[in-house]
Order: C-alpha cells, then sequence, then structure tokens
C-alpha cells in the first residue's frame, strides 16, 4: 500500500506543479500581451506605422492563446475520473495542436503580407523613429517571455508549454520583421522587410509543423522510439522471475506514457509471486523510465504468442465435475485436499493435495495416481494427473 500511496502522491505532486506552471505563464503573458498590444497600437497609430499597428493586433490575438492555454491547463491537471480513466492529458496534446495551427496561420499571414508589399512599396507609409524603440521594446518583453514559459516547460515536460514559448518567440521574430521594416523604410530599403518578412514567415510554419507533427503522432497514439522502448525492454528483463516478454506497447498522454506488457513467468509458480513480479515490474518502470506514469502487466505462464491457445479449454468448475465424472470409482479422490490446474501447451496438467491424515504413501500413493492417470488417459484435454499428500508441491510426483 506504501508504494502505491507514493506513486499516487509523485503523480498529484507532477499534475500540481503543471497546473501551476501553466497558470503562471499564461497570468504572465497574459498581462504582457494586453499592454503589449496597447503600446504598439498606440504608437503605430501616432508614428504612422502600419506593421507596429499591425504587430499590436497580433499581439492582442495572443490573448486567446493564452486563454487556451489556461483553460487547457486546467483540465490536463485533472486526475482520471470515470469518464477519463487515463486522466485528462490528452486536452493538453489538443491545445498543442490548435497552438500549431495558429503559428501556421501566423507563417501564412506573415508570408501573403510579405508577398503582397514586395510588389507594393509604395503602399508602405513612412514611420516616425519612436516607432524602433516600440518595436525593440517588444523584442524584448517577447523573448523574455519565450524563456520564462520554456523553462516551465521543460520543468513540468509539456509540449503545450512548449508550443505556447515558441508563440511568444514567433511574435518576438515578428517584432523583428517590424523593426527591419521600419528601419529599412527610414533608411530608403522599403524592400528589406518584405524580404525578412518572408525568410521570417518560412521559420514559423517549420516550427509549427514540427509542433502539429509531434501533438498528432500522440493523438493516433505512437508508442515510444525504438531506443527508449530498448530501455523499457531492458528494465523489465531485470526484474527477478521475469522469463521473456512481448505484446510490449507503449502511448504518449499529455507528456507522459501509459505501457502494457504480457510478461512471462515460471509456469508453477503461485499465484502470489505472480502478482509480486508484475508488482516488481511496475515499480522499476516507474523509477528507471521518467515518463511512464502508468503500467499494465499481464502474467503469462506461457508465450501465448507461441503456445497453443487454452481458450477452448473448460473452466474449473466444468473441469472438476468432469474429473468428479471420471475418478467416480476412485473415492480416495472424491474429497480431496486441493486440486491444482495448469493450462499449459493447450492442454490441463493436474495437481491432486490429499490431506496430510490420508493413509496412501509411497507405493499406495503411485498406485493412486496411476489409476487416476488411466481414468482421464481418453480424454483429451488433460495432459497429465500428479498425486501429492500433505503438501504443496515435492520434487517427485507420482
Amino acid at each position: 500500500m506504501g508504494t502505491f500511496a507514493a506513486a499516487g502522491s509523485k503523480k498529484d505532486q507532477r499534475l500540481q506543479a503543471r497546473h501551476t506552471a501553466v497558470t503562471r505563464t499564461a497570468l504572465v503573458g497574459g498581462i504582457a500581451n494586453l499592454l503589449l498590444s496597447v503600446m504598439k497600437i498606440g504608437v503605430g497609430l501616432i508614428g504612422h506605422s502600419q506593421s507596429l499597428v499591425a504587430d499590436g493586433i497580433h499581439s492582442l490575438s495572443d490573448l486567446a492563446t493564452d486563454a487556451l492555454v489556461w483553460i487547457a491547463g486546467r483540465q490536463a491537471s485533472r486526475g482520471p475520473d470515470d469518464e477519463h480513466p487515463y486522466g485528462h492529458g490528452r486536452y493538453e496534446t489538443m491545445a498543442t495542436l490548435v497552438l500549431a495551427l495558429l503559428l501556421l496561420a501566423v507563417a501564412i499571414g506573415l508570408g501573403w503580407d510579405a508577398a503582397l508589399r514586395l510588389f507594393s512599396p509604395e503602399d508602405l507609409l513612412r514611420p516616425a523613429w519612436m516607432t524602433l524603440f516600440a518595436a525593440l521594446a517588444s523584442i524584448g518583453v517577447k523573448e523574455w517571455l519565450y524563456w520564462y514559459t520554456l523553462a516551465y516547460a521543460r520543468r513540468v515536460r509539456s509540449d503545450m508549454l512548449r508550443a505556447n514559448a515558441w508563440h511568444h518567440r514567433s511574435d518576438a521574430i515578428s517584432s523583428i520583421v517590424v523593426l527591419i521594416g521600419i528601419g529599412g523604410t527610414l533608411a530608403g530599403l522599403p524592400y528589406l522587410d518584405a524580404v525578412a518578412a518572408f525568410v521570417v514567415a518560412i521559420m514559423i510554419a517549420r516550427i509549427a509543423w514540427e509542433l502539429g507533427f509531434d501533438a498528432t503522432r500522440e493523438l493516433v497514439d505512437t508508442g515510444l522510439d525504438p531506443e527508449r522502448l530498448a530501455a523499457v525492454r531492458e528494465t523489465i528483463l531485470d526484474v527477478g522471475g521475469v522469463r521473456d516478454l512481448h505484446m510490449l506497447r507503449t502511448r504518449s498522454i499529455g507528456g507522459t506514457v501509459s505501457t502494457d506488457v504480457h510478461v512471462l513467468v515460471d509456469p508453477y509458480i503461485s499465484v502470489s509471486e505472480g502478482h509480486l513480479i508484475s508488482v516488481k515490474v511496475e515499480q522499476e518502470l516507474k523509477t528507471r523510465i521518467e515518463e511512464i506514469e502508468d503500467v499494465t502487466v499481464h502474467i503469462d505462464p506461457e508465450d501465448d504468442d507461441a503456445a497453443p491457445p487454452t481458450m477452448g479449454l473448460p473452466s474449473r468448475r466444468e473441469t472438476l465435475a468432469r474429473l468428479a465424472a471420471h475418478w467416480a470409482n476412485l473415492p480416495e479422490l472424491a474429497r480431496p485436499g486441493r486440486v491444482q490446474l495448469h493450462y499449459l501447451d493447450g492442454r490441463i496438467e493436474v495437481e491432486v493435495l490429499l490431506s496430510a491424515t490420508d493413509a496412501h504413501q509411497g507405493e499406495a500413493l503411485q498406485a493412486l495416481a496411476e489409476r487416476a492417470r488411466a481414468a482421464v488417459a481418453a480424454d483429451p484435454i488433460f495432459a497429465g494427473v500428479s498425486v501429492y499428500r500433505g503438501v504443496t508441491h515435492c520434487n517427485g510426483a507420482y
């Protein structure tokens, strides 16, 4: 219980850290964007800079982005519930994809505007010198917002915050374009603004593609890369009692990874030991593979990818009834201490434990075991019968 409580506490702390990071970055970004938009639009109108006014409107639109990040962050920080058993991390993934699309729209808008101005330089106004200082202030604030947000993104491993950080940097680059455009116009080089804007548009589009591609891969349940997957396999095989593994699957959910795997163990161990092995596998994966947060382990007594299927075999209740019918003439087996069934290789191996007070021992016990095997020999579902006395298992089977 202590291990699972610690794991739950760790998960709660991670969710709380993400919530804090999203709230702080969204609040700081929102205030900064509001102040920048007011400054750039006001100075742009007074200083006759069309590009600065457009950049101010761009910053104003970023308020909607900050609101999106805040809302998505609040949803993603919620724990699992009945409708979302894997948590709400995909809200963050969706927000990352939306931010990527917004960045792409910014890139297309900048590129289109640059192309139009390349062919219509006469449409450019001659800005005042004050607009240069407004553009410089915008660059400084936006670049600071980029590093501030990126630091939190790295700390809590949030692609959504990383996308928003790049959104801030795209705004800084946009303001650089404005600065170059204003300076170029004042220096008599009107084309410089449009060429720089087009190059920046291509850079922003590339960032948007990378962020959107990663978010889409997560939404379609893309697994870990081969290198990390090899580390997962190595971690599982290092656990004592694990013979092999197969059907290893991983998927990303909002910056974390969910894993499920089939683990091959000795087919004759107890259920409790098999459970312990599964717990050890879960603990080791969560400890050694940082991004893994959810693990499902299926214990296999044999490689069900290669072994004959056991799905057609009868259940325990049906099997015991079948054995009772076969052993109707063996009163010694009418009420055994315990019957253990091993479903292996498409058949059933039967172990019968007689009570410690049973008189059968030595040759008598061996004779009883032979009679029990002979009674079920014609039934194809049984692979064999072993009979023991007074112990759960022994090295010699009769």
